[in-house]
């Protein structure tokens, strides 16, 4: 089984690049914006729980994203592999999400970092807003602030994979099918030593 993390700051390019992945290797995508923008579009209580977080630019608690997580998982049938996209995001969220891929026997490959200035994020997060009509992208003191917990909460999750020997890191800046040839190379070589 294929499990693998595309990480990388808000606007990195982790949905464009999962999407070639999820057709490439048969993965099955986790995405817990995409998770909480279903669960505050059907009004559900974890999404009006998430909603108060995510205004304002900040994480969601993990009890919340690990339980919407492990409910995706559960209802995914029979899967080859998962890419987890912009999750986990933070250490502690790692250490669960190791500990119940660990349950299943079907542990983390490689997590593989997009890395992008961020003068760079900001432009590609203010014209996602206005393409894909995510008022979450909208304002710039939020995307600031996004860009700002990203660094002071998101970035040890780097280190915890670094630590494990299970990290890959990729430009995330040209032509889309250069940075996913990239990708690829790093997919196939972590198949490769585990």
């Amino acid at each position: 089984m294929i499990n693998l993390i595309l990480f990388g700051p808000p606007g990195a390019g982790k949905g464009t690049q999962s999407a070639k992945l999820i057709e490439k290797y048969s993965l099955t995508h986790i995405s817990t914006g995409d998770l909480f923008r279903k669960h505050l579009k059907e009004g559900t209580p974890l999404g009006k729980l998430a909603q108060e977080y995510m205004t304002k630019g900040n994480l969601v608690p993990d009890k919340v994203v690990i339980d919407m997580v492990d409910d995706k998982i559960n209802s995914s049938g029979k899967i080859n592999g998962i890419i987890f996209d912009g999750f986990p995001r933070t250490t502690p969220q790692a250490e669960a999400l190791d500990k119940l891929l660990a349950s299943r026997n079907a542990p983390i490959k490689v997590l593989i970092e997009l890395n992008v200035p961020e003068d760079e994020l900001k432009k590609r997060l203010a014209e996602r807003a206005i393409k894909e009509n995510r008022p979450d992208d909208a304002k710039p003191e939020v995307i600031a602030n996004r860009i700002s917990v990203y660094k002071a909460e998101t970035v040890a999750v780097g280190d915890y994979y670094k630590k494990l020997g299970k990290y890959a890191s990729v430009v995330g800046v040209g032509e889309i099918d250069n940075i996913f040839a990239n990708l690829c190379r790093e997919v196939d070589k972590s198949l490769l030593l585990q």
